[in-house]
């Protein structure tokens, strides 16, 4: 997982601190301590799960290994622990992303109903998509074979993880809030963030590298890359 305090991935060791049961069922905290030597801060879920306990207690899971969780939610810290958004990414886009980032912990279903929003106005803007569902559109994306298949998969991940078949109105409606599927919401982003580095930021980098060289060429009396 990522810290959310000092965004440094880790190999997520979790404990869990049984509060007791009331009428919805069983309450508890997953705790997290980043080993990061430069944060060691708590990340801590509340969480209202089937609750096991041997040597100590723990989240059941069901037969295909998924933990059983029924509602969980991000207590400490609060507010958005995405990276921000670049420069070059539009307004439109950054402003539905980085409040996808902010309602995340509170709401995953509005934070996934706003990056579908933030994606396909993305692949509108930059991939220049003809405009239709949003699962048409990242299936020209596909198509297009202008990305590594890294980036390719990962954005194809966002159909079957939100399970579009069953939810029609995620790709039709993107902006509509409906269930998710458990990292759901975190998986868009991430993939956003991949599309934000691909689209906007490399090449201007690529860009203002190139002027810069032309214009050590044209210094030297030398023609400039075409």
């Amino acid at each position: 997982m990522k810290c959310s305090h000092c965004l440094v991935e880790f190999h997520a060791q979790r404990n869990v601190a049984y509060l007791g049961k009331d009428v919805e069922g069983d309450w508890a905290v997953e705790q997290y301590l980043c080993p990061n030597p430069k944060c060691r801060k708590f990340v801590f879920f509340l969480v209202e799960a089937e609750i096991g306990h041997g040597q100590k207690y723990f989240i059941k899971k069901d037969a295909l290994g998924h933990d059983v969780i029924n509602q969980r939610e991000q207590i400490r810290p609060k507010g958005s622990t995405r990276p921000p958004v670049p420069n070059q990414v539009p307004k439109d886009i950054a402003r539905d992303y980085t409040e996808a980032g902010i309602v995340l912990p509170d709401s995953p279903k509005a934070s996934a109903a706003l990056s579908r929003r933030a994606l396909q106005h993305l692949l509108r803007d930059i991939a220049q998509v003809k405009p239709g569902n949003l699962a048409n559109e990242i299936q020209q994306v596909l198509d297009s074979n202008q990305m590594p298949s890294y980036m390719t998969d990962s954005i194809d991940a966002i159909r079957n993880i939100g399970n579009f078949a069953a939810h029609p109105s995620k790709s039709s409606s993107t902006g509509e809030i409906v269930e998710v599927e458990p990292g759901e919401a975190e998986w868009n982003l991430e993939v956003l963030e991949m599309l934000f580095d691909f689209y906007y930021v490399q090449p201007d980098v690529i860009r203002s590298r190139r002027e810069a060289l032309n214009k050590k060429l044209e210094d030297s009396g030398k023609y400039g890359m075409k």
